[in-house]
């Protein structure tokens, strides 16, 4: 039985043009899908996590934070941060894994400026069955990120 070749290849990133390395030693995760330094993706997969079907091929900028729904018996704590992206050409939502090298501060960054989201991207966010970290949550997300809790206030970044 032949292999299919790897999906999962190093890449220019198609917003900040840096180069990144999609190494799972490096970003913790077996399917690269953005830059760790301005967090954006390209539409690639159409149905699963590295199947590279989407003909889009856009820019998905990040556009917030939600959490994995925790499938855990017996487990109250809410699952791991996800980032969520929107295609700029098709408007299609996803939900990316965090990856080990992503920069925490450019994730809370991108947190405080889901705050702000105009009511329409939330309501078509909401209508997609995700739900965003609000900030409500705020404390959850530093805790995560930052691996402590900051009193409200903010990480300098």
């Amino acid at each position: 039985m032949s292999r299919l070749p790897s999906t999962n290849t190093d890449f220019l990133c198609q917003h900040c043009h840096r180069y990144v390395s999609a190494s799972a030693g490096l970003a913790g995760t077996q399917n690269r899908n953005h830059c760790p330094y301005c967090l954006h993706s390209r539409h690639l997969d159409q149905f699963a996590p590295g199947d590279r079907l989407a003909f889009c091929k856009g820019l998905m900028r990040p556009i917030g934070l939600t959490v994995k729904i925790a499938t855990k018996k017996y487990s109250s704590s809410p699952g791991e941060l996800m980032l969520v992206h929107r295609c700029v050409e098709c408007g299609k939502l996803s939900i990316n894994r965090i990856a080990a090298d992503d920069i925490a501060e450019f994730l809370m960054e991108v947190f405080q400026a889901s705050l702000a989201l105009p009511p329409e991207a939330a309501d078509q966010i909401s209508a997609s069955q995700i739900s965003l970290l609000g900030a409500a949550q705020a404390g959850l997300v530093r805790a995560r990120l930052f691996g402590h809790q900051t009193g409200g206030v903010t990480p300098p970044v």
